[in-house]
């Protein structure tokens, strides 16, 4: 009788159990393919770490292995597949956490393996049946009720008593890590310049909505309801946070500003300096991160004239939208998702718009994108067939970088088939297209690069039928009317959006820190692809991101909606762990090849 799927990953796994608690490196290699990849979220590197092919492994083993103490490999539900490509969910545990993986295996020998930790052992979040009893039963006098208990802690954190962490940025990023933080009893403060919890979304132009799907974009803990919106407009994700800030009870400081960070090495301690709606507050956290979004400071370029153009001119980051721009000339500068928006907006408010392209993009219709590229994932579909968000989320980091490619290459084959008249009209009113650098798609440039593409929600078609005027090519200078062309064309002009991106997030630091602290971290975002805006070498993991950075007790966190509920929680595990003590070892810490 031939063996079943569960009869193939169940041998294997006893194998490699095996071999791990006996020490045996090389029995345990001898189980993995040639061509194999093993990817660990923090449960045995204390990392992020991809490693590829044997010797990899090899290494990581031979100095994490006694540490670790892996054991108790299991399937977690039945696998799926034949003897020549089996997949599998699999349990297993370390001497100090309890894990999730994914396997797969092509003719019984791993090719990728994803392990993560997924909670430390004696220090569970306090939920299901550990969750707290809320209230004595039993009668004294001057019991404090929770909301008596819950203005103490307030009061006192931050200053009769100093946070653990402190995460500087309090957007979607910041306040999701914090909800883990809070579970895992890390005394936490989250500090926001802006007024109210969810202004940096409410404070974008007002056609703005999510350009993702609402399965993709869960919060930690608490999912959007059901009959939540598939795209939600900014100002509904902005209520959305600041009630999710009150609903996970977070130490939520809006109004604050952090304006100096450095290190106290007696103390082992940041002395961080903000102001608290003016006033002055000094706070000592042992861990510092910054949750500033998915990258630094507006990238506004340098053109020859800018000073004297007569009319208004900003980056797209302060572009407010609405308004009235009948009969007026507007030039917005760039041709990825908010510069397609920017157009949007300006021509529903009357405008002339032109968008200047400079180099060329990608674009996905959103219907397409969500069919081809995310409905396996994040979708009705994927959910009915069992598939959830934390599956989702798992299934997605289960395909390290270096194979990332050939999985995403054939959907956008797909989708170029599918949409080819889209396409050739976009095409045949000057608009330069690309699929990236490898044919790759929408998600590899987000990873490599963080920008280089627009997710078609109907501004495509502004360009197609000439409503929205296309120009491609290099901009020369800025005349007091106009913006002039390398090709010496000239564009009349009342306004000029400067949709042009936004720097690396290690530029927050050296403002806030020092320069040498941010050099010190390097460049955060990409992982060596060797392609445009992405250079070697290779890392094969975002750089800085979710792990440990060059800089002691300073991390940072960022990325979209997906990124920032996933990751956090491996951040966070990695922050509760140094808080209890326990013994951390990084394996292979990231070197800082670029500064800013």
């Amino acid at each position: 009788m031939p063996e079943t799927p569960n009869d193939i990953v169940d041998r294997w796994l006893a194998a490699l159990d095996g071999a791990l608690q006996a020490g045996d490196i090389d029995a345990a290699l001898g189980l993995f393919a040639e061509d194999c990849y093993w990817r660990d979220f923090v449960s045995f590197t204390w990392n992020l770490k991809t490693l590829e092919g044997k010797e990899d492994i090899r290494r990581m083993l031979q100095t994490q292995l006694e540490h670790v103490q892996p054991s108790h490999w299991a399937r977690s539900e039945d696998a799926t597949g034949d003897a020549e490509a089996t997949e599998a969910w699999v349990k297993f545990e370390t001497g100090q956490a309890r894990g999730y993986a994914h396997l797969r295996l092509r003719d019984g020998a791993c090719w990728t393996l994803l392990t993560t930790m997924q909670e430390l052992k004696g220090f569970e979040e306090k939920k299901g049946t550990n969750r707290d009893q809320g209230v004595s039963h039993t009668i004294e006098k001057g019991r404090q009720s929770w909301l008596e208990k819950k203005s103490a802690r307030e009061a006192a954190l931050g200053y009769d008593e100093q946070p653990y962490c402190l995460i500087v940025g309090g957007g979607q990023g910041g306040i999701g890590l914090a909800a883990r933080m809070r579970r895992l009893g890390v005394p936490t403060i989250v500090i926001e310049k802006n007024a109210r919890p969810g202004d940096s979304w409410r404070n974008r132009y007002k056609s703005l909505h999510l350009h993702d799907p609402v399965w993709y974009d869960h919060m930690p803990y608490l999912q959007f309801p059901e009959d939540w919106p598939v795209f939600a407009s900014k100002d509904k994700i902005g209520d959305w946070l600041e009630y999710y800030t009150r609903i996970m009870e977070l130490n939520y400081w809006s109004s604050t500003e952090c304006t100096k960070a450095t290190f106290d090495e007696a103390a082992q301690q940041w002395v961080v300096e903000v102001l608290r709606e003016g006033k002055k507050v000094t706070l000592r956290p042992t861990q510092l991160i910054f949750a500033l979004g998915v990258s630094g400071y507006p990238n506004t370029p340098e053109f020859a004239g800018a000073d004297a153009f007569a009319g208004q001119q900003h980056h797209s980051s302060k572009h407010e939208g609405g308004g009235d721009w009948a009969g007026k000339k507007a030039v917005v500068i760039g041709s990825n998702n908010s510069a397609h928006d920017i157009c949007a907006d300006l021509w529903e408010n009357g405008a002339d718009v032109t968008m200047v392209q400079r180099s060329s993009t990608h674009i996905a219709r959103s219907d397409a994108l969500m069919d081809l590229a995310l409905g396996d994932l994040y979708s009705e579909r994927a959910l009915a067939s069992g598939v959830t968000t934390e599956k989702a989320d798992l299934l997605f980091a289960s395909l390290p970088y270096r194979i990332l490619p050939a999985a995403q290459i054939p959907v956008y084959e797909k989708m170029a088939e599918r949409d080819a008249e889209f396409y050739a009209s976009l095409a045949a009113v000057g608009f330069d297209l690309d699929f990236g650098t490898d044919g790759s798609g929408l998600f590899l440039k987000y990873l490599r690069r963080g920008s280089g593409y627009y997710i078609d929600v109907g501004a495509s078609q502004l360009l197609i039928d000439g409503r929205v005027k296309v120009k491609s090519g290099q901009l020369d200078h800025i005349d007091t009317h106009s913006v002039v062309m390398a090709d010496g064309s000239e564009l009349e002009a009342d306004l000029i959006v400067y949709a042009t991106g936004y720097g690396s997030m290690n530029g927050w630091l050296a403002d806030l820190v020092s320069p040498e602290v941010a050099d010190q971290v390097g460049r955060c975002w990409g992982y060596g692809s060797d392609t445009p805006k992405d250079p070697g070498p290779w890392e094969g993991e975002l750089r800085n991101m979710w792990k440990p950075t060059n800089v002691e007790q300073l991390w940072i966190h960022g990325g979209n909606l997906h990124q920032s509920r996933h990751y956090s929680n491996y951040l966070a595990l990695q922050i509760k762990a140094r808080m209890e003590g326990l013994e951390t070892p990084v394996f292979e810490l990231q070197e800082s090849h670029f500064t800013r």
